[in-house]
């Protein structure tokens, strides 16, 4: 119980408007995996009409678009009476004055390239909330065993222990939760933790499930199992053995 990311009930639909095929992808799949109906767009035009017709909760919009910019995009929906959709930004402009100019435009959230597909969905997930339009998943309260991940808090806990985790290792345990009991590769986890164009090594896997192996293994038995060949598995010890 409580292992799936995905809850009954309607799946909020986001639209993800980005002219660079491999994000949308990337950008797509995840949003699907955690539960949400994902449509896309490849231009501010489309973008605007892909509003009208599908309706969506929440729309990931690209600043540099072919035709238009997203600020654009963004500006023309707040100008439409009977359109309230929040925006959150998805840009490789990191100065301070263009995430200003973002927000003034009507933008909910700010998220810059290269970016964690995970922390996407997260920011994905808080604005929605603060919309109230509700968001796919269990009351945002990750558990397997006796280890708690709040998501709101980024709190962790073993045996009611806390945890103290590096982002990295946060995220790390989180991916981990939302596919208990399964065998995942190296490469899958460092799409879903690392930025989609992080250019080391899949041995930072390693190093970094040692780091969260170790924390989590200081509190109670061993979680995470490494199945050699394939990946690594987060379940909970087989008391009956």
């Amino acid at each position: 119980m409580g292992d799936s990311p995905v809850a009954a009930g309607p799946r909020p639909r986001v639209l993800v408007v980005d002219d660079e095929p491999n994000i949308v992808n990337l950008v797509r799949m995840s949003l699907r995996f955690h539960g949400f109906d994902v449509v896309t767009a490849a231009s501010g035009g489309e973008a605007l009409r892909a509003v009208a017709a599908t309706r969506p909760d929440l729309i990931v919009l690209d600043v540099m678009l072919p035709d238009t910019d997203g600020f654009e995009v963004c500006r023309r929906l707040r100008a439409r009476p009977d359109t309230d959709v929040p925006v959150i930004f998805l840009t490789a402009r990191h100065g301070p004055a263009d995430k200003v100019t973002g927000l003034t435009y009507g933008g909910d959230d700010y998220v810059t390239k290269p970016f964690s597909v995970d922390e996407l969905v997260a920011r994905v997930r808080a604005v929605l909330r603060r919309a109230h339009r509700g968001a796919p998943g269990p009351a945002h309260v990750l558990t397997i065993g006796d280890v708690v991940l709040d998501e709101d808090t980024h709190a962790v806990t073993r045996a009611g222990v806390p945890l103290d985790l590096s982002p990295t290792e946060f995220k790390l345990l989180r991916y981990l939760l939302i596919n208990p009991r399964r065998v995942l590769s190296r490469a899958q986890i460092l799409d879903a933790v690392w930025t989609y164009d992080f250019s080391g090594g899949d041995t930072v896997v390693d190093q970094y499930v040692s780091y969260l192996r170790r924390k989590l293994a200081a509190h109670g038995p061993p979680l995470i199992t490494t199945h050699r060949g394939f990946g690594y598995m987060l379940a909970p010890p087989d008391r009956s053995a």
